[in-house]
């Protein structure tokens, strides 16, 4: 490519000299043309000004030896002009170059002198072509008695413009030797830039590029020098919602404020850093280039942390079904007792209330929280609960009809403030954790109280920043996605999602979810409130 560069340059270079020289001799050549015309009138003036030439004309006759041939050639050789000619009103010449001339008429019309013009032009007579100026001859009285004709030889003219040609082609030699060195160092400039590679290779890295970055599944987004947008693959579209009208913007003008717009700004510094967009978890890292731009590339990883937080989920099921298995134990142990001490009737007895308490625990469940979803998350939280140590309640000021439009956003809400609240509490004395659902309107109203340590005033902001946390990162991944996507979750609703003080010591998490129940007939009322909350996991904490 530098050599294409070059000689193309080159040839650009080469090209405008040649047009520059042939622009300049154009008029170079009517200027000399129009100089020597001047100069021929100017003197056909000076020697129609001569009183002798006019005198001469009236008191001899033309002949080669009259005062008029001495007087025109006295200033034909003084001004180094081709002829000086006088001629009377008959056209007679009274003087020529040419002697055998004199006596004879003009070769060319001189009737516009004779009428009192001035002639100038460049015209062939009988000494070849040359530049000629006419002008009448007057006598003492003014009155035209012939005129005067002079004549510049033509091939003098061409001398003086053949002659600046050297000259001329030596300066536009100059010209193309500076832009020949110009376009040398540009083509070295991009030699560097372009790493020395052909156009072909370049055509084909720009396809390679192409195909590889709307192929691969990690969303890819280029910054320029001055922080915009400069391209971004399929899959960044998809994870960040955007659309061609994003390049050209910088990423706060495309996303709005965000930890996500941080990160691509360069505000956020890091590896692997975990940032929220809409309902997914993305894994952004950003790589500055050369130009002072940065490439930043997007991982998906909401599918990771839904299983994580399976996985974790199945572990405390796993843990809850292995104490009860020792439970269950422990009570067949006992059933087998009274059979054999023939104790049927405590053995009847001992069994209904076995049987009893787990059916009341679903039931006091499915009685306030109409949805099946968020019911069995919540009778599975109760196992989990009991097996920690934490009695989980459900308040008797909850009731939720089925008629959520999002019952897995809820779920994934109500799954992350539970499963916070109980790490909270675990391990305390009198651990605790109540449920509140409500419903107002079609506005849903949470709150999940503890009986942990609380959160700090200070921090009950930071808290649903992403990434924020102060547990340790659990083996499938990182910590502080929780909070931030329970926020993210209200809010896309047109709620929110805020934390405060519980009476008596530790949090409360208050999510308010507008428009998130479908319109209905007019809903049975609610329950009349109690002193105490129904326990959900009371039996199995103790």
């Amino acid at each position: 490519m530098f050599s294409q560069v070059l000689l193309m340059q080159v040839a650009i270079a080469a090209g405008v000299a040649v047009l520059a020289t042939g622009l300049f001799l154009a008029p170079l050549s009517k200027q000399l043309d129009h100089e020597a015309m001047r100069r021929a009138l100017a003197i056909a003036q000076t020697t129609a000004q001569d009183p002798q030439i006019a005198e001469g004309i009236r008191a001899t006759p033309p002949t080669r030896d009259g005062p008029v041939q001495k007087e025109a050639e006295r200033i034909r050789k003084a001004t180094h002009a081709e002829y000086v000619v006088v001629l009377d009103r008959n056209w007679v010449r009274w003087s020529h170059p040419t002697p055998s001339q004199i006596g004879r008429p003009v070769s060319t019309d001189p009737r516009d002198a004779l009428g009192g013009k001035e002639v100038m032009e460049i015209d062939k007579g009988t000494l070849a072509r040359s530049a000629r100026g006419k002008v009448p001859l007057y006598d003492a009285e003014h009155r035209i008695v012939g005129a005067v004709s002079v004549g510049i030889a033509y091939d003098s003219v061409r001398a003086r413009l053949i002659s600046a040609i050297p000259g001329l082609f030596a300066y536009a030699g100059g010209a193309l030797a500076v832009g020949a060195l110009a376009a040398w160092l540009i083509s070295r400039r991009v030699q560097r830039q372009t790493r020395d590679l052909a156009f072909s290779d370049i055509s084909a890295l720009l396809a390679e590029r192409e195909a590889m970055l709307h192929g691969i599944r990690e969303g890819v987004v280029a910054l320029d020098g001055e922080g915009r947008v400069r391209l971004f693959n399929d899959e960044a579209r998809r994870l960040l919602g955007i659309d061609d009208a994003a390049v050209g913007q910088t990423p706060d003008e495309a996303l709005g404020a965000g930890r996500t717009t941080d990160v691509l700004a360069g505000r956020v510094t890091g590896t692997d850093l975990l940032t929220v967009r809409g309902q997914r978890v993305l894994v952004a890292n950003r790589m500055p280039t050369d130009d002072g731009g940065a490439v930043a590339t997007l991982r998906d990883r909401t599918e990771l942390e839904q299983l994580g937080r399976e996985l974790d989920s199945t572990r405390g099921l796993i843990d809850a079904l292995r104490a009860q298995d020792h439970e269950h134990a422990n009570r067949m142990h006992t059933l087998l007792g009274l059979l054999e001490l023939e104790m049927y009737d405590d053995a009847v007895e001992f069994v209904g209330e076995v049987v009893g308490d787990h059916r009341a625990t679903a039931e006091q469940v499915t009685e306030k929280i109409q949805d099946p979803l968020l019911a069995a998350l919540l009778v599975g939280k109760a196992t989990v609960a009991a097996e920690r140590g934490v009695a989980l309640w459900v308040s008797e000021r909850t009731w939720l009809p089925d008629r959520l439009i999002d019952p897995r956003g809820l779920v994934t809400v109500v799954g992350n403030l539970v499963d916070n609240a109980l790490d909270a509490v675990a391990g305390t004395l009198h651990a605790r954790v109540e449920v509140e659902l409500r419903s107002e309107g079609r506005t849903v109203v949470l709150r999940v109280r503890d009986t942990g340590p609380g959160i700090p005033a200070d921090q009950r902001e930071l808290i649903f920043t992403e990434g924020w946390s102060t547990k340790k990162p659990p083996a499938h991944g990182k910590r502080g996605i929780g909070l931030s996507l329970v926020r993210r979750l209200a809010e896309r609703q047109g709620g929110g999602a805020t934390v405060s003080a519980a009476h008596g010591g530790g949090a409360e998490f208050t999510v308010v979810l507008p428009e998130a129940l479908t319109e209905a007939a007019p809903q049975p009322a609610a329950p009349e409130e109690s002193p105490a909350p129904t326990a959900v996991a009371e039996e199995e904490t103790r």
